[in-house]
């Protein structure tokens, strides 16, 4: 049985996002170190001097729907049905569809100097990176003819369009504190690029005959793709090759001020992937009919047809796309919840703006913290006018962390518990969603000592880049 949905076929593999993990803002992990590159993973005198996720793999991943298609996809999914009750037909309805994942499999930082607070990092990274806007036409369409007046001539009800991109990423991060009050960390990253396809229809037409169960389909558009060898995508092409290269800038920096408020601003993954001439970009326009499409093979039948279709009129050629980059401003503040100073509140307003498309969300990130344990939950709005509430268990210490969490609660238990008797099935919500994100670090080696606690004395000086500050605007501190 093929995917569901032609696009969504393309889309699962690689379950792209548009998502932050925004409850990692301001904790000091090692995950939200290379993340947020001005943050600080080491505390001295309380930190050892090395961290590693030890091969424990640290991610964040995130899938979001929004659309009449909700209902239609969650009964496909859960009792190999189509609902198809809640679509517009021929009324220029589109489904929205974000997906990201983000795995550190290699986290590897030190603290290299403690005058300047100097920290040097390497991360290995896997990322996929998806969009879509579907029309509920397109959805329609795999369920055979049904949903369509017979004999009448639709047009562009098809148009839409979806990209997927993975890659990896190789980051080397350098983080300094110029003084008390201002830090910056810089990420620099090559990228290797695994798999990349991108669908456009810009002009569509569509006939149905239900008494005779066929249809004709046309199709206008472009679709680009990676080359894979054979054609067909295997385990063996995920390792890393120089085929598909590229690059990617990382900057942050953070500001303590007077009053006590933490503000932070980041520049993410500025860069772009430069696919191989061994790539393919199909030029189509073209129709082909359908056929049984009241038959049990209606589904695989209409993917196939569409897929032949899209795949004409090939030419070999490379191509350059940017990776899903951001901009990003946060401010915090920490307060004390009792008298005892045991119980520590730092909300964190967070505001994202991606930079090569228009997604923009804003988050208020909750955390309170009892000794070692930290108990956060996250609000979010995008432009969308989407609202999550997510929530993140963590245990952190100096020398250890873990946590655990989404960043979409009530929408990743309502897809993870889905059944053919659920009664949400044939209904939608908001949004379908879901978010998972899990993290482990460990610190090893010597305690960061100040000179008057330590054992041995460190001969550290300032890094370059504090120096450099000190001789532009005369401060020495």
């Amino acid at each position: 049985m093929k995917k569901i949905l032609l696009v969504f076929c393309l889309l699962l593999p690689a379950l792209k996002i548009f998502s932050q993990q925004f409850s990692q803002y301001n904790t000091g992990t090692l995950y939200d170190s290379f993340e947020n590159p001005s943050q600080r993973a080491f505390i001295p005198d309380s930190s050892k001097k090395f961290a590693s996720n030890f091969l424990a793999p640290n991610f964040n991943l995130n899938f979001f729907l929004k659309g009449d298609a909700q209902a239609t996809l969650k009964t496909r999914l859960a009792s190999n049905r189509y609902d198809n009750s809640l679509l517009q037909i021929n009324q220029s309805k589109f489904n929205h569809v974000n997906g990201d994942v983000n795995i550190y499999v290699v986290m590897l930082k030190m603290f290299a100097s403690l005058n300047g607070d100097e920290e040097l990092g390497f991360s290995v990274q896997t990322r996929a990176e998806a969009k879509g806007l579907i029309p509920d036409d397109a959805i329609a369409a795999l369920n055979g003819a049904g949903s369509f007046a017979d004999g009448v001539n639709y047009n562009n009800i098809f148009n839409g369009n979806y990209f997927y991109q993975t890659y990896h990423q190789l980051g080397f991060t350098y983080r300094e504190k110029f003084n008390k009050q201002f830090a910056f960390g810089i990420k620099l990253s090559a990228l290797l690029g695994i798999q990349y396809q991108k669908l456009n229809i810009i002009g569509s037409g569509a006939v149905y005959d239900n008494v005779a169960e066929k249809g004709s389909v046309t199709l206008d558009g472009t679709y680009s793709a990676s080359f894979v060898p054979g054609n067909d995508f295997k385990s063996a092409d995920f390792l890393p090759t120089f085929r598909n290269p590229g690059a990617a800038l990382s900057m942050g920096m953070s500001f303590k001020t007077k009053d006590g408020f933490l503000l932070q601003a980041n520049v993410k993954d500025l860069g772009f992937i430069h696919w191989s001439k061994r790539s393919e970009v199909y030029t189509f326009n073209n129709s082909t009919e359908l056929k049984g499409l009241a038959s049990p093979k209606r589904e695989d039948s209409t993917y196939n047809k569409i897929r032949s279709l899209v795949h004409e009129n090939a030419a070999e050629k490379s191509f350059t796309t940017p990776i899903d980059g951001r901009a990003e401003l946060s401010a915090s503040k920490m307060f004390w919840l009792d008298q005892d100073y045991q119980y520590k509140y730092s909300p964190t307003l967070v505001v994202s703006k991606e930079l090569f498309y228009t997604g923009f969300v804003a988050a208020l990130v909750n955390p309170v913290q009892y000794k070692n344990y930290v108990v956060t939950l996250t609000g979010t709005y995008d432009d969308l006018h989407t609202v999550n509430v997510g929530a993140q268990f963590m245990v952190k210490s100096p020398n250890f962390e873990i946590f655990i969490g989404s960043d979409k609660i009530a929408q990743s238990v309502s897809l993870a518990t889905l059944n053919k008797n659920s009664s949400s099935l044939s209904q939608n919500g908001s949004f379908t969603g879901m978010s998972f994100f899990f993290g482990f670090a460990l610190k090893f080696g010597d305690v960061v000592e100040h000179p008057m606690n330590a054992s041995v004395i460190p001969m550290g000086t300032k890094g370059f880049l504090a120096r450099l500050y000190g001789r532009l605007f005369k401060t020495y501190n």
